[in-house]
């Protein structure tokens, strides 16, 4: 998922590393060191459109070091939330390092996620934009629930229940979607579908070359810039 606004990912003790708080954290997640930046995929790629392959195996060195990348790249990319497919990787994983509307950051990854079914009577829907780092550019106003519980595990296969509401609803919407086959754009109108396709393809390749500028940025231990609101 891609972030609309400028966050601050400052040491922070209002933070909650896989569900639980902590005392401060780093403004990138510790794996982002140890990971290495992938291509992120784009609409129209087959890895995108269909639900993908739960994970069978946990503990293994393929699954951290997919996490690891996974981080990386995300924060290359200037995003909230990143799946496996996202990176070209069948399985049914995401990271995410996205604050709520109280200020909260969250963050962490979670393996074969299934998202609880909303309450209609007490679930409220809230529209706001909403953006994909695999549709490069554009924003579209979405409906999704403003609270949001998912289940699944961490990468040594101990299970994970994270909750969030207002945008961090929103991103574990988002990014349980993704491991199912489903972008955002699966969600629009087919009239506002076809408006951000155009539009994405008129601002891909200007975001291509921040994330190039970034990710060199980042290799070369320098800050880079984030999005403006």
């Amino acid at each position: 998922m891609s972030e609309q606004h400028t966050s601050d990912r400052s040491t922070d003790t209002r933070v909650r590393v896989q569900g639980e708080p902590v005392e401060a954290f780093p403004a990138m997640a510790p794996e982002a060191e140890r990971g290495t930046v992938r291509r992120i995929t784009v609409t129209g790629e087959d890895v995108l459109h269909r639900r993908n392959q739960d994970v069978a195996e946990f503990g293994s060195p393929e699954l951290a070091a997919l996490i690891d990348d996974m981080f990386r790249t995300m924060y290359v990319a200037e995003g909230v939330g990143l799946a496996a497919n996202q990176v070209g990787v069948d399985l049914r994983v995401f990271v995410y390092d996205c604050p709520d509307d109280d200020g909260v950051r969250h963050v962490g990854h979670i393996v074969n996620p299934v998202l609880d079914e909303r309450d209609p009577e007490h679930d409220t829907l809230v529209v706001e934009n909403e953006g994909c780092l695999s549709v490069p550019g554009p924003h579209a106003e979405l409906a999704r629930a403003e609270r949001a519980v998912v289940r699944g595990f961490d990468r040594d296969g101990a299970p994970l229940v994270i909750e969030g509401t207002g945008y961090f609803a929103r991103c574990l919407q988002h990014e349980t979607d993704h491991t199912l086959g489903r972008l955002y754009i699966d969600r629009l109108s087919k009239r506002d579908r076809k408006k951000v396709l155009k539009q994405m393809n008129e601002m891909r390749d200007g975001v291509f070359a921040r994330r190039e500028a970034n990710a060199a940025a980042l290799d070369a231990g320098e800050e880079f810039g984030r999005p403006e609101e």
